[in-house]
């Protein structure tokens, strides 16, 4: 039988898909990208917010269409959604065969059996169960860069966010699989680890009794073929010392830091549960960038938030302006059922969240279109991601550049490059966000 799986939703969500086919491939099963071959689908569901729950469920009934014309023999799906809404799935889209939940991917393969005997089961398990350990991951970004996720859940319980419901509470994985599982990634030819989880900065807390990221850092940066350590969703509160160190000393751990803020009202920011107010955001951001003056800060904010005021969005804009992050997302609310914030008096209309947002946007593109005006001249190290299509130009990424969410560098050059291979390049102009460049051994005046 030829498998389709298809994954949505965040990188963490990646790491579960890639998780559950190399168990998959373990058990001799094969896998097609083409849907009009596919005997049974796959679909790995996200729920985070509006947009993502309406994606996932448009997708699976695309797929149980397709199965009520006889073109499959099984729709399974997983995932956020599936951990969320798995009752409703069942009574809405009979078509689905089985619901696989958030800490059940291990049992994908014998979900797959049960529905092909004809005696479909469920798998679930308790959201709080210790982080599966000793699985195989199956990139599937291309092979030179992959997702290292190094712990499930999330104590925060933010007033917004539905992920303590459905990925339970903060699980570190232990460091010794988590070395063992970069090790054989780096083996398998990947260059470039990204460190993910609900929150990367508490990893270790629940395992070990205090926070040990800095710790995993220079663990995997021994590790050989390694050449890049990223680190993404990093909360502001739990930045220490030791971390600051670590990405400030260790050569293979970017200068690229994800901190998600999601406001700088004091006002929201209480109101949305989140830990920290604007001026510890500010001392913290100052901290970073005195300690790592290149470093490249990314953050994330939620425009129309509940009894969100003019002054509340003016304050946020204000302080995006006076910071002047390297990236900046923005997310307008999203009302998820269940949780505190959809309870909230004063929600605020759709127009006004999605104006404010495009507000923020509009003075963050100043920032940055400058910013990459600033890296005109300058040499930069390079991974390159591809060939651009009839021109002899490549696509590339700098340390400042996460894979999905962040610009590309573009290295005219009628060179063979390959991708994953590491290059200097002069940049030699901007483009909005990109850059562009040559390589510095072929760059002239």
């Amino acid at each position: 039988m030829q498998i389709l799986f298809v994954s949505l939703g965040c990188d963490k969500n990646l790491v579960d898909s890639e998780m559950m086919i190399g168990q998959l491939v373990k058990k001799g099963h094969t896998f097609t990208d083409d849907e009009e071959n596919a005997d049974v689908v796959i679909v790995n569901s996200c729920c985070f917010i509006g947009d993502a729950k309406e994606e996932s469920i448009n997708t699976i009934l695309q797929f149980a269409q397709q199965k009520n014309e006889g073109r499959l023999k099984a729709l399974i799906v997983c995932g956020c959604l599936a951990q969320r809404y798995r009752d409703e799935i069942h009574r809405e889209i009979p078509e689905v065969d089985a619901v696989v939940g958030t800490t059940a991917i291990d049992r994908i393969a014998e979900t797959i059996d049960s529905v092909c005997q004809g005696h479909a089961r469920d798998a679930m398990e308790d959201i709080d169960r210790p982080c599966m350990r000793g699985i195989s991951q199956s990139v599937t970004t291309g092979g030179h860069y992959a997702y290292l996720k190094i712990a499930e859940g999330c104590n925060k319980h933010c007033t917004y966010c539905v992920i303590p419901s459905v990925r339970g509470s903060y699980r570190s994985v232990p460091m010794e699989d988590l070395v063992r599982q970069a090790d054989a990634l780096a083996q398998g030819g990947v260059k470039e680890l990204i460190l993910v989880a609900q929150e990367t900065t508490l990893y270790g807390v629940d395992l070990y009794g205090e926070k040990k990221l800095a710790e995993l850092l220079h663990r995997l940066a021994k590790i050989e073929g390694i050449v890049w350590i990223r680190l993404l969703y990093c909360y502001p509160e739990e930045i220490t010392d030791d971390l600051i160190d670590a990405i400030e000393t260790e050569e293979k751990v970017c200068h690229y830091l994800d901190i998600p803020i999601q406001h700088a009202s004091d006002r929201i920011l209480k109101a949305m549960g989140r830990r920290t107010r604007r001026r510890q955001l500010e001392e913290m951001i100052r901290r970073l960038r005195d300690r790592i003056p290149d470093i490249c800060l990314r953050t994330t904010l939620i425009s129309g938030f509940p009894g969100e005021t003019q002054e509340d969005h003016q304050e946020t804009l204000r302080f995006v302006k006076r910071m002047g992050f390297d990236r900046l997302g923005v997310f307008p609310y999203s009302q998820e059922e269940g949780t505190p914030a959809a309870a909230m008096p004063q929600q605020v209309e759709e127009e006004i969240k999605l104006a404010r947002q495009a507000e923020i946007m509009e003075a963050q593109q100043k920032v940055a279109f400058q910013k990459a005006k600033d890296f005109v001249g300058q040499c930069m190290e390079a991974m390159v991601e591809g060939k651009v299509a009839d021109e002899d130009a490549y696509l590339a990424r700098t340390y400042r550049d996460a894979p999905q969410v962040d610009g590309y560098l573009f290295i005219h050059t009628q060179r063979e490059l390959l991708t994953g291979d590491f290059v200097r390049v002069r940049v030699t102009g901007s483009y909005e966000y990109d850059l562009i460049g040559e390589l510095e051994d072929e760059f002239t005046e």
